[in-house]
């Protein structure tokens, strides 16, 4: 049974069998794995993985997918919205492998919603618009590199494996994707930098690319302090790497708790 896809829900169907190939030979799936596939629209990956596979979960908001994917051996759906999907409640804390086609307009907060299960999540295969792609994996002194690359880059290693074009898809998007292999890092391997004010440093960082940090970050570290981390007050964020703004956020930490 096909179904049209929907524009609400991000919709575009892989169909191009070279491609879904390539990703399973990717992923490299083994019999025992726990997988979890994130959209798995009418099966495009899913009957493939499935051949490899003794079960897996899908999680799919369209409830007409939902009654379409029941159908198929093997297969146990989870048919809610991803975007608020428990994963240490449904598969009690064991390890899981995700897998997916990610709808484009959720692709960045649900990447961040993942990462919330870093210590369970072995490893994400995902299809992403190869912009944000591009970005997730951009280094220092790259235009793409900004917010999103720095926040990715601290919660996992994040791998460009291939880029795949509209014509694989139905509809075809108006962009290119890519997929990427994300391997979360376990939470215990994280810089204890209180997470919440390091997104807001960072955020400040970049608020105006072309200004120094000396002028991004004056409500936060003053120029003696940006020294104080090695850094030069003159630089621009898209210069700095992962660990050295992790120095600016321990700087803070340290300066909050003389205050306190």
């Amino acid at each position: 049974m096909f179904l049209h896809p929907r524009k609400r829900f991000g919709q575009n169907f892989l169909t191009d069998q070279q491609i879904i190939k390539k990703i399973i030979l990717a992923i490299q799936p083994r019999s025992n794995d726990n997988i979890v596939e994130i959209g798995p629209g009418q099966g495009a990956l899913t009957y493939p993985l499935l051949e490899h596979v003794e079960s897996l979960n899908v999680v799919e908001i369209d409830r007409d997918l939902c009654a379409v994917l029941s159908k198929i051996e093997k297969l146990t759906i989870h048919c809610q919205d991803v975007l608020k999907f428990d994963f240490a409640a449904a598969f009690e804390n064991h390890s899981v492998r995700i897998v997916g086609n990610l709808p484009y307009n959720i692709s960045t907060p649900l990447l961040f919603h993942l990462f919330e299960y870093s210590d369970q999540i072995i490893d994400m295969h995902l299809m992403l618009q190869k912009e944000v792609v591009d970005r997730l994996t951009a280094m220092p002194n790259c235009k793409n590199y900004g917010r999103l690359s720095v926040m990715a880059q601290y919660y996992a290693e994040v791998y460009k494996l291939f880029e795949v074009n509209p014509s694989s898809f139905f509809p075809a998007p108006k962009v290119t994707s890519a997929v990427i292999c994300v391997k979360p890092r376990p939470h215990r391997e994280l810089e204890k930098i209180q997470e919440e004010d390091f997104s807001r440093l960072v955020k400040q960082a970049f608020s105006q690319r072309r200004k120094t940090l000396r002028n991004n970050l004056k409500l936060l570290l003053n120029e003696e302090n940006i020294r104080a981390c090695d850094i030069d007050p003159g630089a621009r964020a898209e210069t700095l790497t992962l660990q050295e703004f992790i120095l600016l956020q321990r700087r803070l930490i340290s300066l909050t708790k003389q205050k306190a």
